[in-house]
Formats: structure tokens, sequence, C-alpha cells
């Protein structure tokens, strides 16, 4: 049972931590940024956070009990250019209802639930399983917001870790300090604030 209390707590730290990332990109852009899309293979940012939202609300929305893909869910309309205006609130607001849906499951789930199987399009795995489902897809996502928004932004990016040609003050710094067990998103999180 430690271990997989040990496991939640790491999820929802490494959850955050992308959330904060993505979120620290989105904040250095202007509204209208938000909404670029290069070519009609392209994804905006704007669509990727109503993309990742429209996943977690079907997810996580009575996770142990309903199949993950609900069918009130219209994946596609997701990735539709249907926003009004380019209006970051109103993106903002979606990108926050996802993730409130998440952690609200997560903090819900209780360590002997990890083993509970639950079904994603009638397939079977067990509640971990599609844990780590998720703790990859959105990673991904989050790294196409990051990429984008470094793109988009073009000069005067703050960095989300560790900075061009910094590595070795970063690692000077990190061997500096006694050896501890801690997660590697406590310093990076704090970096982020």
């Amino acid at each position: 049972m430690e271990t997989n209390n040990i496991y939640l707590e790491s999820v929802k730290k490494q959850m955050l931590y992308y959330k904060t990332i993505a979120e620290k990109a989105m904040e250095q852009l202007e509204p209208e940024q938000l909404f670029v899309s290069v070519n009609e293979d392209t994804n905006s940012i704007a669509t990727i956070v109503n993309h990742l939202s429209g996943n977690m609300l079907s997810r996580w929305t009575n996770f142990l009990t309903t199949d993950g893909e609900k069918k009130w869910r219209e994946r596609d309309a997701e990735f539709d250019s249907h926003f009004d205006g380019n209006d970051k609130k109103t993106i903002i607001e979606i990108w926050e209802k996802g993730w409130d849906c998440f952690f609200n499951a997560i903090n819900d789930l209780q360590p002997e639930q990890l083993s509970q199987i639950i079904y994603i399009r009638n397939e079977g795995q067990t509640a971990m399983d599609a844990i780590n489902r998720q703790l990859a897809h959105y990673p991904y996502h989050i790294g196409q917001i990051v990429f984008y928004a470094k793109m988009l932004k073009k000069s005067d990016w703050n960095s989300l870790s560790i900075p061009k040609n910094k590595s070795k003050d970063y690692n000077v710094d990190k061997f500096s300090k006694e050896k501890s067990i801690k997660h590697f998103t406590d310093d990076e999180l704090n970096k982020l604030k």
C-alpha cells in the first residue's frame, strides 16, 4: 500500500508541474497568439487546450464507474476552431475546468483502487494503467504548447526549464547540496512561481 500512496503523490506532483509549465508558456503570449495556426494541419494552442480539457472531462468524470470515453464527448469538435474572438480568459477557463476534473478524481482516488479495472472505449485496464496513459498523453500536448509558444514568442522567452547553455551552472547548484529524497518537481515548481 505504501508504494501506491507514493505513486499517487508522484502523479499529482508531476501533473501539477506540467500544468504549470503550460500556463507559464501561455502567460508569455499575447492573447491573439493562442489562436494562431500556421497551417491546416496544425492546431493552435487554444485548440490543444480545448482537446486536453475535453479529454480530461471525459476520462475523469466518474473515473471508476463509467467508460472514459463518454457518449457526450465530441472529440472531433475539440479540434474545430469555434472560439469567439481571441478571448484568452475563455481558454483559461476551459483549461481550468479540465484540470479541476482531473485533480478532483485523483485526489478522491484511494491507493487500493489503483488495481481496479476501468474502461476506455470498452477496453479494460487498471486504474493505474489509465493514469499512466494520461501521464504520457498530457505532457505530450503540453510539450506542443511550450514549443509553439516559444516559436510564437520569438525573443525574450523566459525559460521554463534549464536555460540554454546553463546546464553546468544548474548541475553545480544541484551537486552543492546534500543528498536528499524528494520529488524533482519540488524545486522546479518553486522556480516557476
